[in-house]
């Protein structure tokens, strides 16, 4: 079954900013959050229906993509958007559901357990060529890591107690009428510790810089805007818990020659008069080397010609788009006397050409026209005919 488009689902227009965006969804996370719905499977799919729209209108990039190629443009950034549990939707939101319950989407979880570390975006410049072919390429960077000192915890070893305010627990809670709820601790963030001196190393962040150096394997086809998912080369966990992962997104660099719509790619291609009207065999530049393309007679400025199967291939499938030629008949700027010569016999080959046209049309003009007249006189000599044998064939009366 087709998707809802996203903007529906969160009912907001497409012009829509971030800070909209994200009211509405804020709202409809309030609405169908499964701790307020417990057992009802009709909120539970709003509820990650509203969660997947807002994963792609609220990321940039993605919103971007939808808007231009709806869902089949989130095919290259990352795979299909969705959440395969309410965990992952907590987890990717928690800034929002901190907002709304306390922490964790209404969830009672402690901040001092592992802790997954945030995704990453490496800006990858790519040629044409190396967007059609596809490549191997080893990126160098660097990420924040779990500090190997504090293991994370931000403290100095030893300097690390339980919180007073919530006695360890990393929750406190307060009453709304009959509901209960149950809030981060504002003393210690969640943690249930408060730290006493900070690891001199990381300075309490419990992360230091690290640098990375991994090998990516770019896909034949990749487009302007692609992203490629590599699991857990993101920042660094908390407290052993895993790394994000890093997102490397395709930024395709112009080229000189050549453009891309799609999967096709377009080139100009400039050919004389006397190619044009005698037509030619020309090579031209594709990405993948240079191809024989057969120019036919009388090709006009503006007209297109196509190589077939010369273009970027389709992602995932054997398919690869076109080489579309766009022509452009080049005009002489400087003639040698022997040219000029030449071009201005031809000029009064047109000439007599074109009197030769008017002459006959003008014969055919007179010819018409002495048909239309004679065609005239039968159509009256008939019409006299037929009205005296209508009139010779009344019966007689009787006086």
């Amino acid at each position: 079954m087709a998707k809802r488009d996203y903007y529906e689902v969160l009912g907001v227009e497409r012009g829509a900013d971030e800070a909209e965006i994200k009211k509405a969804y804020r709202r409809l996370a309030m609405q169908y959050h499964p701790d307020r719905n417990p057992g009802d499977k009709v909120a539970e799919e709003a509820f990650k229906e509203a969660s997947e729209a807002y994963q792609v209108l609220g990321d940039l990039q993605k919103r971007q993509a939808y808007d231009r190629f709806g869902a089949d443009g989130l095919r290259g950034m990352g795979g299909a958007p969705g959440f395969s549990s309410f965990e992952d939707i907590f987890s990717s939101f928690g800034d929002i559901f901190s907002d709304l319950f306390g922490m964790g989407g209404g969830r009672s979880r402690r901040r001092n357990g592992p802790q997954r570390g945030r995704d990453l975006v490496y800006n990858l410049e790519l040629t044409f060529e190396e967007a059609a072919l596809g490549a191997d390429r080893d990126l160098e960077f660097e990420r924040p890591a779990e500090c190997v000192y504090c293991g994370g915890s931000g403290a100095k070893a030893g300097a690390v107690a339980s919180c007073p305010s919530c006695r360890g627990t990393g929750q406190v809670a307060f009453r709304q009428g009959f509901i209960t709820y149950s809030t981060a601790c504002s003393e210690c963030g969640g943690t249930g510790q408060v730290v006493r001196e900070r690891c001199p190393e990381c300075g309490g962040r419990g992360l230091r810089a690290e640098k990375r150096r991994v090998k990516v394997k770019i896909p034949a086809g990749v487009d302007h805007g692609g992203r490629l998912r590599l699991r857990e080369e993101g920042e660094g966990g908390a407290r052993g818990g895993p790394a994000g992962d890093l997102f490397v997104v395709v930024a395709l660099l112009a080229h000189p020659g050549f453009q891309r719509e799609g999967q096709h790619v377009v080139s100009r291609l400039d050919i004389t008069f006397a190619q044009a009207a005698l037509g030619a065999e020309v090579e031209v530049k594709t990405l993948y080397g240079k191809s024989k393309l057969k120019v036919p007679k009388g090709t006009q400025g503006g007209e297109t010609l196509v190589l077939r199967g010369e273009g970027f291939p389709v992602m995932g499938r054997k398919a690869k788009g076109d080489h579309i030629v766009q022509v452009f008949v080049r005009t002489p700027t400087r003639l040698s006397p022997k040219e000029e010569r030449l071009f201005r016999e031809m000029a009064a080959l047109e000439g007599e050409r074109e009197a030769r046209k008017e002459k006959v049309a003008g014969v055919k003009k007179g010819f018409l026209d002495a048909a239309g007249s004679l065609g005239g006189r039968l159509r009256g000599w008939l019409g006299g005919i037929l009205r005296a044998a209508a009139q010779g064939s009344r019966p007689c009366r009787n006086a």
